[in-house]
């Protein structure tokens, strides 16, 4: 009885919109916690900088075509710092202070909290890219003709979900550790490796190899987006792999509490 009752309780307690209910609560506290925290101020300011900077120094160039594909590919870089940072906390954070014991005490499922915590990221991901709407309707009024608004809509999904697969890889990061720090190297490390295998040393890689390189690629989904390009290949691409990581963050939280 005593090892069935808990489970029982940590299935959830409404069905589905109970489960969807605690992911939402979570989610919002998480966001919230956010903004109580440096962190996601400093975030939100290195971002607007960074992006701000190479607007202005790139993409508004005179006698140049009104256009934000300049913008969307460097934006997926200068991201990979930005989402560790995000990520870094969300079970770290919990396993340090020993909150997630008390997590485990509510009628909430593992799934829930880290499905919430996630949310709670992609939430502030959009919070992030919020300000940069000023970057197109600048570019709108000190241009003429303006820009197109369909390769802006595709170049902003694209950093979403880009974003969200960051986030992603954070969480799983930061569900293996109690370090706030090694949970942000850990996800740099990955998106850098992964960015440096698939595009600056694909053509040194062993032949058999470059198909996966180019199945990873991030910039070259993102360079079809910046065209206006919207391939539902390149979405499912990023949201299996979203749901893949946030899937295995849960798994080893659930297998972290067992032991």
């Amino acid at each position: 009885m005593s090892t069935k009752a808990p489970a029982a309780r940590r299935s959830g307690q409404g069905g589905a919109p109970g489960h969807l209910r605690a992911v939402l609560a979570i989610a919002v506290r998480e966001l919230d916690s956010l903004f109580r925290l440096p962190v996601g101020w400093v975030a939100i300011a290195l971002f607007c900088l960074l992006t701000g900077a190479w607007f202005g120094f790139r993409t508004i160039v005179p006698g140049q075509v009104a256009t934000m594909r300049y913008f969307f590919g460097p934006a997926v870089w200068l991201l990979l710092p930005v989402a560790p940072a995000i990520s870094m906390r969300l079970l770290s954070d919990e396993y340090r202070s020993g909150t997630i014991e008390s997590l485990g005490a509510t009628p909430v499922s593992d799934a829930a909290v880290v499905w919430g915590k996630y949310l709670g990221g992609v939430l502030f991901l959009v919070l992030l890219l919020l300000p940069t709407l000023a970057f197109p309707i600048t570019l709108h009024f000190v241009t003429q003709p303006g820009p197109d608004l369909g390769p802006i809509a595709a170049g902003y999904l694209c950093l979403m979900l880009v974003g969200m697969l960051y986030l992603a890889v954070g969480t799983l990061a930061s569900s293996l550790t109690s370090s706030q720090t090694l949970a942000f190297l850990a996800t740099l490390i990955i998106l850098v490796a992964t960015m440096l295998f698939t595009v600056v040393l694909r053509g040194r890689i062993p032949p058999e190899y470059a198909p996966i390189a180019r199945a990873v690629a991030v910039p070259d989904r993102v360079g079809d987006f910046a065209k206006g390009v919207i391939d539902t290949g390149h979405v499912v691409f990023f949201l299996a792999s979203s749901v893949l990581f946030v899937t295995a963050a849960s798994v080893a939280t659930e297998a972290r509490r067992w032991r």
